[in-house]
């Protein structure tokens, strides 16, 4: 048995912030965001939790696939930016859709987790655990990222994508791929938490709180990146018995343009097979690779058959990949 998405859907909140607007918040301009990321705009939740937006992709992929919420019996949810630590962000999204007969949990990789998560679905489906699995990946990433810092909070949009995963028996390609290096974290990090027991009191001198907000070394990450992905890239390629010239797409994180340019640079490849939505939505995090999947779903430029390379890439460090047969 093997998984095979049989529908997408995507959910981003309506406010958009252009870098008009952002440069009106820190020192910088939409000519300076635009030549160094290729971000334009991006979308931000008001009143949406993480969870809601989840829950709506996961409505839509539903719709999409034509299947009943009660057929899937696997819920996974990408996230690094759930409104609660506890009920998990899956379990809310198995509330909202009526989900009953699934097991659900959230899985926490941030830009990579979605891969991840699709990878571990896919285990699941290959390992007859389970014959309907749904994945989303969903992120608040506006409530994580400190709107005075200019080299992180233009980077960064809310939303969420997710897909639905059925069994089949038919011969499809699937291969997939993951790594960590955590001896490289600091090079990424994601801090929220407030410590109030007595001895972080104490060691805090009192205020019992840690610093909140998102801190990245923007250099290290890039050079990770464009390192990394093109080795995990030939990896799958390898795996499968294919050259890069057999693949239709390959549909990367959209954390950054130049990134994403740089790879196809390095694998020698045109650069429209890889396709890019970072201009509206910027980085999503977990949420990119669905949100970008969905659109081009609705678009009818998937077919069925096509070879596509999934590929993330983020904190942690941890990078992850699929070469999957649409």
């Amino acid at each position: 048995m093997i998984g095979k998405i049989c529908g997408t859907g995507s959910y981003v909140p309506s406010y958009v912030m252009s870098n008009d607007e952002i440069s009106t918040l820190v020192d910088t301009s939409d000519e300076w965001i635009r030549e160094r990321t290729g971000i334009r705009n991006r979308h931000l939740a008001g009143e949406e939790t993480t969870s809601y937006m989840a829950a709506q992709a996961a409505m839509k992929a539903i719709q999409n696939s034509e299947i009943a919420a009660d057929e899937i019996d696997l819920i996974l949810v990408a996230t690094s930016s759930s409104e609660t630590v506890y009920p998990c962000a899956a379990c809310e999204v198995q509330r909202q859709i009526g989900a009953v007969n699934a097991v659900a949990y959230d899985l926490n990789a941030a830009c990579t987790g979605f891969i991840l998560a699709l990878n571990t679905a896919q285990a699941y489906i290959q390992a007859g655990i389970a014959k309907t699995a749904l994945v989303i990946g969903a992120e608040s990433m506006s409530r994580m990222v400190d709107w005075t810092d200019r080299s992180t909070c233009i980077l960064f949009g809310d939303g969420a994508g997710a897909v639905v995963l059925k069994a089949t028996e038919e011969s499809r390609v699937c291969h997939m791929a993951a790594h960590s290096d955590g001896s490289k974290g600091k090079a990424l990090e994601g801090k929220n938490h407030q410590r109030n027991n007595p001895l972080a009191k104490e060691k805090n001198e009192g205020s019992g709180i840690e610093t909140s907000g998102l801190q990245m070394d923007g250099q290290a990450v890039f050079k990770f990146a464009v390192r990394k992905v093109p080795e995990l890239i030939e990896e799958l390629l390898k795996e499968a018995g294919m050259k890069s010239e057999e693949v239709d797409y390959f549909i990367l994180h959209q954390a950054n343009r130049r990134i994403i340019e740089a790879v196809a640079r390095r694998l020698k490849l045109d650069l429209e097979q890889f396709p890019m939505n970072l201009a509206e939505y910027a980085n999503t995090s977990a949420a990119s690779i669905p949100i970008l999947l969905d659109e081009m779903n609705q678009q009818k430029r998937l077919k069925d058959g096509q070879k596509l390379v999934l590929a993330g890439f983020g904190a942690g460090l941890t990078w992850a990949g699929c070469l999957m047969e649409w």
